[in-house]
């Protein structure tokens, strides 16, 4: 047990120096690239440094992976030079045994990731989004999405128009079950507009079906309301405004995204890129430990058997293989192209084998 515990917090003061070197990196880099979007803005530098900063989380979070291999070869490098793992291996130990810490170390961090980082990742990206747009001049998200079905609004010329459906095709240009809201400058109620159907076409809504309120001083809007087969109503949105208006999956919060699955389906969207981000973040504890084995199988070895870099090499090589074909497994799951529970749960149940295979190839057989 005491060679476990000193193994493991080796460990983890071995991920905790690479994840600091990485974190200095990511906002001398961020910090220039914000800059140079927003150097011309009216963004000062203190809110420059705030967007860097509120980005770190984000980009720390996307490359915990290879993190974690790059601290497991930092650790089990400075273990062979100074002959530790000789004296484990003597004592009787084996290979496998001497990794349970490690092992165990990643899956705990990979469980925080989930639980406390994920939903800091989901708050922080919120907030650089919003103060990113508020810098750029740009409106804030168009579309949201409750139990009630999803809401919209448009507007130009101080006038809003609020959206409200029942249900939506996958990529919300056509709504069913729709109501349309108009307010004036003054937030007042302009008109009202409930429909069985509207489509989204350059430049307007065509709507079918549809009953028309106006709200006018001295008029009685039930008494004067006109009850039309088509009507037509100006729009500046888009097609791609409406899908960018549902951000990333990584903006939810994981313990929010299974009811906001739950909520754009029922809407009538596609929820599959959600549902495959939301699976890889469970697989994230298993991709770990694979990456803790993967750099462990290759500089396990005393350094006077030679050949150190190349198996440093082998190790980051195998490392970057990996977490390529999880990336690429996300893209192929979110076009639908292989089931969502292989796409998040297949890579890392390979990387977790590979290793596996090979240490008791190379170690233990």
């Amino acid at each position: 047990m005491t060679l476990q515990l000193y193994l493991a917090r080796r460990f983890l003061m071995s991920f905790l120096g690479v994840l600091a070197v990485f974190a200095c990196l990511q906002v001398l880099v961020d910090l220039i690239e914000q800059m140079r979007r927003f150097g011309s803005s009216e963004a000062s530098l203190g809110g420059i440094l705030g967007l860097t900063l509120l980005r770190m989380p984000e980009g720390l979070y996307q490359i915990l992976p290879l993190v974690m291999i790059l601290a497991t070869l930092a650790l089990f490098l400075s273990l062979a030079r100074s002959s530790e793992l000789v004296v484990t291996r003597a004592s009787g130990r084996s290979a496998l045994r001497s990794l349970i810490a490690p092992s165990a170390v990643a899956v705990l961090i990979g469980l925080f990731g989930i639980a406390a980082v994920n939903p800091i990742v989901a708050a922080t990206s919120k907030q650089y989004d919003e103060l990113a747009n508020s810098y750029r001049g740009d409106g804030d998200s168009v579309l949201s999405i409750s139990r009630e079905g999803l809401w919209m609004r448009q507007g130009a010329d101080g006038e809003q128009t609020v959206i409200q459906a029942a249900q939506a095709n996958l990529d919300g240009t056509e709504l069913f079950g729709v109501s349309f809201v108009g307010f004036g400058t003054n937030g007042g109620p302009l008109y009202r507009i409930e429909a069985e159907r509207a489509r989204l076409t350059p430049g307007a809504w065509q709507i079918d079906n549809a009953k028309h309120w106006r709200f006018e001083p001295g008029r009685n809007a039930e008494q004067d309301a006109v009850v039309s087969a088509s009507l037509t109503l100006p729009s500046e949105l888009t097609r791609d405004q409406i899908l960018d208006s549902f951000g990333t999956p990584s903006a939810i919060p994981i313990w929010e995204l299974p009811a906001f699955i739950d909520r754009m389906e029922r809407a009538g969207f596609s929820a599959i890129s959600h549902r495959v981000w939301y699976h890889m973040e469970l697989a994230l504890p298993l991709m770990l430990v694979a990456m803790v084995l993967t750099g462990a199988v290759f500089t396990m070895r005393h350094t006077r058997f030679g050949r150190t870099g190349l198996m440093v090499m082998l190790a980051l090589g195998l490392g970057f293989g990996l977490f390529f074909i999880r990336e690429f497994a996300q893209v192929l799951g979110e076009n639908g192209q292989i089931p969502v529970l292989l796409a998040a749960w297949g890579p890392a149940v390979a990387a977790l084998l590979l290793p596996v295979g090979l240490l008791l190839h190379l170690e233990d057989g």
